[in-house]
């Protein structure tokens, strides 16, 4: 089993081109993490920038991306001393999996926010919370990242939803691998779809993700607070905040998925 590092990197294959495999160990159900891509992603906007962290993240997913090689194109938009902007392309068998706009910039690691407003609910203890065992075959994601649940957000595991959109967990990566830019945008798409508490089954397939980085992540635990706001007609959304073990509110995301569908 490789480390997050390198089931993330990139290699360049030419100007604006980098090659990379995708890791089987982060997908679930029938198709990679989103999150895991947007890493991905991730790393091939930095390498061509000029600036070190990918503040802005809108992508959107075409299809299943599935594990194995794969090419990411980067297409400078702008690129200024504060910020640069590029297109970033996802492509597998010779066609577009995802494509993001990511803006990145250079944040200060010791920067304090100015103000910041109502913390999320706190999490329990992680000696209080519950680990998710997905069904075999499943395993893998769950061999690479350590979650421990608010178990007030898991009554869809029993057959008995909360009847609210929110699901609230700590987060890691078991190997080790400390957060970082490409740790929170994996954070941000790692929870179970917050629909499975409106009594949804199944798979969510994400259709467009938007992240922001908001500072430079404190090593250790990543307490991570997903919730909706609308289920209708097919579709629900799902806002999500990461919070370091200093307590500073360092990613949020917004979400626009399909419901689940139950499996066959």
């Amino acid at each position: 089993m490789i480390g997050f590092g390198a089931a993330t990197a990139i290699e360049p294959a030419g100007e604006g081109r980098y090659e990379t495999v995708l890791d089987a160990g982060y997908g679930m159900a029938e198709a990679l993490n989103g999150g895991y891509l947007m890493a991905v992603l991730g790393r091939a906007a930095v390498a061509a920038s000029p600036h070190a962290h990918p503040v802005s993240t809108a992508v959107t997913f075409h299809r299943v991306a599935r594990p194995g090689p794969a090419e990411v194109i980067v297409e400078p938009r702008k690129e200024g001393r504060t910020a640069a902007a590029s297109r970033v392309t996802l492509i597998q068998d010779a066609r577009p999996a995802a494509d993001a706009l990511i803006t990145t910039a250079t944040l200060d690691a010791a920067a304090e926010p100015g103000w910041t407003g109502a913390e999320p609910p706190g999490l329990p203890r992680l000696e209080e919370c519950t680990e998710f065992q997905p069904p075999t075959g499943d395993r893998g994601f769950a061999d690479r990242v350590d979650m421990r649940f608010d178990r007030s957000t898991m009554g869809w595991l029993d057959g008995r939803p909360s009847g609210r959109p929110e699901v609230r967990a700590w987060f890691r990566l078991r190997d080790g691998y400390q957060p970082d830019a490409y740790a929170l945008a994996l954070a941000v798409d790692a929870l179970p779809p917050v629909a499975l508490n409106l009594g949804a089954q199944g798979w969510a397939p994400t259709v467009e993700l938007t992240w922001h980085m908001r500072a430079v992540p404190a090593q250790g635990w990543l307490a991570v607070h997903g919730n909706g706001r609308v289920l209708a007609d097919g579709w629900f959304d799902e806002e999500t905040e990461v919070w370091d073990s200093a307590g500073r509110l360092v990613a949020q995301s917004r979400q626009l998925a399909r419901v689940p569908r139950p499996r066959r």
